[in-house]
């Protein structure tokens, strides 16, 4: 697959550094409890590869990652993982319907220059997604906007309005509307504060869209062509 991508993969020269869970944000040692050992797993956007690494020396799985920036390419390569340099925006397109059992996006679907089209992307290329996000929709963002009439910077948001990567903010009440429009089913949901301690709330709910500051969701293919097979 990396060469359909067209980019060269190159050959890693050290084992794969042992992680714990301590070590991985919050929201990444959720993430890794809802993946099965030996599962195939594609981590879109996968920075140094903590969470690849954690689940392929804890969990046996057969990790894969693309990252768009050469230095996380570089840390995750020297720590022996199977990473590319690659676009969630111009390279999923290049992957098979089925491809992986779990495909991961991280707190990258608000970088994305399309996140429309990632998320159908996503649902094709893996049995499941799990896509997690900040909530702009979170009650200090809007009072932040409202009290200072300027773009917040929060640490899930830490960039000033003209350096951020960040160009698709959204709200978990949009992102869940747009899951009802593409049909793709939402089968698991986690509402998690700023340390990622998760809230017992309905991302359908107006609490969660307010007291959340981000998202945490597992989602399968479209419910039509579920619905064909």
């Amino acid at each position: 697959m990396p060469q359909a991508l067209g980019l060269a993969r190159v050959e890693a020269p050290s084992p794969t550094p042992t992680v714990s869970t301590d070590e991985l944000r919050r929201d990444l040692r959720l993430i890794a409890e809802m993946i099965d050992p030996g599962a195939r797993v594609l981590d879109i956007g996968c920075g140094d590869g903590a969470l690849l690494a954690y689940l392929t020396r804890q969990k046996g799985v057969d990790g894969r990652g693309i990252e768009l920036s050469q230095s996380g390419v570089n840390a995750c390569v020297a720590h022996g993982l199977s990473v590319i340099q690659g676009d969630a925006d111009r390279d999923l397109d290049a992957y098979p319907a089925r491809a992986f059992d779990v495909v991961v996006l991280s707190q990258t679907l608000q970088a994305t220059r399309a996140p429309r089209r990632v998320i159908e992307a996503l649902v094709r290329i893996g049995r499941r997604a799990i896509v997690s996000f900040p909530n702009f929709g979170f009650w200090k963002i809007r009072l932040g906007l409202l009290l200072s009439g300027r773009m917040p910077i929060s640490d899930l948001l830490p960039h000033p309005w003209y350096e951020t990567p960040n160009i698709h903010l959204c709200t978990i009440r949009d992102f869940v509307a747009l899951c009802d429009e593409l049909e793709v089913r939402v089968e698991r949901s986690l509402t998690l504060d700023r340390h990622g301690r998760p809230y017992a709330l309905d991302p359908r709910g107006g609490l969660a869209n307010l007291l959340a500051e981000q998202g945490v969701f597992v989602l399968s293919g479209r419910t039509s062509i579920r619905s064909e097979t």
